[in-house]
């Protein structure tokens, strides 16, 4: 059984999250800490699995405490939990070795599916962050030509662009006059060609091949 430890400011989210995380067998929810301090100091008695970290917190925030626990705890697994959608709070969270970034807003299944992919390895980042923040992160692994056995057009390599840099599927639309519909058609054939399976890994496409500015 995994053994987390929830680090969040407000008790009665702490609760929620418990209720909802233990709601998976697989799932204990032993430790609760008020902020990142009290975190540390819980980790230093008992080693668990993974945190669930909130980021703005009194005495130590999430970021700071992300650090920290990744210094001294390497193997423990750090989930960011969040209101914020602003990608510098993921950005820097995922510099400091956080495993995942989530919205509060995620959905309970959601939640839970997040915590197994940490816990297999796998990098969780929410839907609404992704795209922005993986491209930065991923600076400077850039890798010029795209496999000969890709073939996009001209339009595709556009649009293929601007999901790289963090365009949603609305802002693409005003920047190419063209409707929405098209060009969630457009990504549904350049995932496709590209054996992609969502615009995140597009994203990441994007900046490996040196195609966003």
């Amino acid at each position: 059984m995994w053994r987390i430890l929830i680090v969040e400011d407000q008790v009665i989210v702490r609760q929620g999250l418990k209720i909802i995380l233990e709601q998976d067998e697989r799932i204990s929810v032993p430790y609760e800490a008020e902020n990142g301090n009290e975190a540390i100091e819980i980790l230093e008695q008992h080693l668990v699995d993974l945190v669930m970290m909130d980021v703005r917190m009194p005495i130590m925030n999430g970021i700071e405490a992300t650090r920290i626990i990744k210094q001294r705890w390497p193997s423990v697994k750090i989930l960011v939990l969040t209101t914020f959608n602003d990608d510098e709070y993921a950005l820097s969270a995922l510099k400091e070795g956080a495993d995942g970034f989530l919205l509060k807003t995620t959905e309970s299944k959601k939640l839970i599916e997040a915590v197994h992919s940490c816990m297999r390895g796998g990098m969780t980042i929410h839907d609404e962050v992704a795209a922005k923040v993986m491209p930065r992160l991923l600076k400077g692994t850039k890798q010029k030509e795209i496999d000969a056995s890709i073939s996009l057009s001209d339009r595709e390599l556009v649009i293929t662009r601007l999901v790289g840099e963090g365009k949603t599927n609305k802002e693409i639309a005003q920047t190419l006059h063209l409707s929405i519909g098209t060009v969630k058609n457009h990504l549904t054939q350049i995932l496709q060609k590209t054996n992609l399976r969502d615009r995140t890994q597009l994203a990441i496409f994007a900046v490996k091949h040196d195609l966003t500015y």
